[in-house]
């Protein structure tokens, strides 16, 4: 039987000499071969491709090919499969090793392409190279494999620790460098608001800006820019304070009802330009909470600004709440384009986006408009921050049928303050 004609060769190896001079000789000979670099890159094409034979170098940059062979082997699919290495290793005590991983065969380097082709078709035969009979002998290379495992895997361990470590300090530089810009920026544009006003009230500003509607369009679009800017920089300074946990809760009396009324205040003008219809029914919502008023409304205008950002012109968003045993419930809902399922997880992570960042957009209430990543995490560190919890359902991201996103918050209606983590 002529096995070249259906068969597939897996080829695990992180030279591309080599990786190419073995490629070109199989293909030649009629294999279909596909290639991996790294020894878990190559599982993963075992598991997709499911070859009629793997051959793998012992010497890989993540898996070593004895590790790979005992993990493919410990899969029922692999039980059966040829695993040949191809290694340099020519001394008896590496060769034993590899033998007890599982392998089926070893093949030396430098490669002998003129006999390669036949070695393969060998192996997919049924052919196997010798085992190892004395027990002493096979009892000594699984201790050593064992031990090159252990020493492997104490390696890699103290390189995540060291890692992770890293990754621990840069998170905290980036932490303080965020607060630090956002302080910085702070002082100079309170000057420039100020200036700004000064200017915007000052009785030949007002004449120049009642003779000319271009000056006082102008004046108009640098004092909206600037509040914009002010705004985001609070948002800034709002969540670098959740990340450092010295997020200030006031908390006192509260009217949830009111506090959503002036949450969507800002955006009446953007629902009217855009159609978007608001359902909203203040009796719903509880008069007397304990709660921060401020630190809630700034979460609820970012849910809001969401719902629009999101919802096509035309559109309906609901905003509504219900009290159950001391705890209220809000939620959010809209009539947009939905959010993907593998990103429901991640969404109220700091700097998590759901639009590609090259085509990003700065607006807060056009469709599809972008942001920082900042809002939903800031919605979650404020929530959690009074004791509560904040999710979203949605049944996945479609344009056409408008699935729609529901964000969902539960918190007491006397908050139990706790520090963010």
């Amino acid at each position: 039987m002529d096995v070249t004609a259906q068969s597939t060769v897996l080829y695990i190896e992180d030279d591309p000499a080599s990786r190419m001079l073995v490629e070109r000789t199989l293909r030649f000979a009629g294999y279909r071969v596909v290639v991996a670099e790294r020894g878990l890159q190559g599982i993963d094409l075992a598991r997709r491709e499911r070859p009629d034979l793997i051959l793998t170098d012992i010497n890989l940059p993540d898996l070593s090919g004895r590790e790979v062979t005992s993990i493919l082997r410990a899969d029922a699919l692999f039980a059966n499969t040829p695993i040949v290495a191809l290694t340099a290793q020519t001394q008896s005590d590496q060769r034993e090793m590899t033998v007890v991983s599982g392998v089926t065969g070893y093949l030396t380097k430098p490669i002998d392409v003129e006999a390669l082709p036949n070695q393969v078709e060998r192996y997919l035969k049924g052919a196997r190279d010798a085992r190892i009979e004395d027990t002493q002998t096979l009892a000594a290379a699984r201790g050593r494999y064992m031990r090159e495992l252990v020493v492997r895997l104490e390696d890699r361990i103290r390189e995540l620790e060291t890692f992770n470590q890293s990754l621990h300090h840069f998170d905290k530089m980036k932490d303080v460098f965020i607060q630090l810009t956002a302080h910085e920026l702070r002082t100079p544009l309170t000057l420039v608001y100020g200036y700004s006003r000064l200017l915007n009230d000052s009785p030949q500003m007002k004449t120049l800006m009642q003779q000319s509607p271009e000056i006082q369009a102008v004046m108009q679009g640098m004092i909206d820019a600037i509040q914009r800017m002010q705004k985001i920089i609070n948002e800034i300074l709002v969540m670098s304070r959740i990340i450092t946990n010295q997020i200030d809760i006031s908390i006192g009396l509260t009217d949830l009802g009111k506090i959503t009324q002036q949450a969507l205040q800002p955006y009446k003008q953007a629902l009217n330009d855009r159609r978007l219809t608001v359902v909203f029914e203040p009796n719903e919502f509880p008069t007397r909470m304990q709660a921060d008023w401020e630190l809630l409304q700034l979460a609820l205008s970012n849910l809001i600004s969401n719902a629009i950002k999101y919802t096509p012109d035309g559109g309906i968003i609901i905003l509504r709440a219900e009290v159950r045993d001391e705890r209220v419930r809000i939620h959010v809902k809209d009539s947009g384009i939905g959010i993907p399922k593998d990103i429901q997880t991640t969404l109220f992570e700091r700097f998590q986006t759901t639009h590609n960042v090259q085509l990003h957009s700065t607006s807060k209430t056009a469709f599809k408009g972008g942001g920082i990543g900042l809002g939903l995490a800031m919605c979650k560190g404020i929530v959690e921050a009074h004791g509560g919890h904040i999710w979203v359902e949605s049944a996945g991201y479609d344009e056409e049928r408008l699935t729609g996103s529901e964000f969902i918050i539960d918190m007491p209606l006397v908050a139990n303050t706790r520090p963010v983590m």
